[in-house]
C-alpha cells in the first residue's frame, strides 16, 4: 500500500510525504501501474516547483519513500501541490487497495 501524506499550514499546501509500495507482488500489474503513476506525478510536481517556478525545497528520496517540503511556497507552488493532491485523490478513488491519501487540510507547519 502506498501512503501519501500532504503537508499544509494556514497558507496552504507546502509539501508531501509518500511511502510504501502499491505492489509487493511481482505479478501485480495494477499495483505496479499505480506505483509508477504516483512516482511520476510526484517527481513532476517537485521538478515544476523547483526548476520551473524556482521555489526552494527540501527533498529526500530513498527506497519506497519521498519527502518534499517547499521552504516558502509561492502561490504557484501551492497550486502545483493542489494539482498533485487532486490527481492522487483520483488515483486513490480508482485504486483504493493500492493508495491512501492523508492530510492536506489545515495542518500546522513544522
Amino acid at each position: 500500500m502506498t501512503s501519501v501524506k500532504f503537508l499544509a499550514d494556514k497558507k496552504g499546501l507546502y509539501g508531501f510525504e509518500i511511502s510504501g509500495h502499491s505492489s509487493l507482488n511481482c505479478d501485480d500489474y495494477e499495483g505496479k501501474l499505480v506505483c509508477a503513476a504516483v512516482s511520476s506525478a510526484a517527481y513532476m510536481a517537485a521538478n515544476t516547483v523547483t526548476e520551473i517556478i524556482g521555489d526552494s525545497a527540501e527533498a529526500e528520496v530513498s527506497e519506497a519513500k519521498m519527502l518534499f517540503k517547499v521552504s516558502s511556497p509561492s502561490a504557484a507552488s501551492i497550486k502545483v501541490l493542489e494539482g498533485l493532491r487532486l490527481h492522487l485523490n483520483g488515483l486513490s478513488q480508482q485504486y483504493s487497495n493500492n493508495i491512501k491519501i492523508h492530510g492536506g487540510a489545515k495542518h500546522v507547519k513544522d
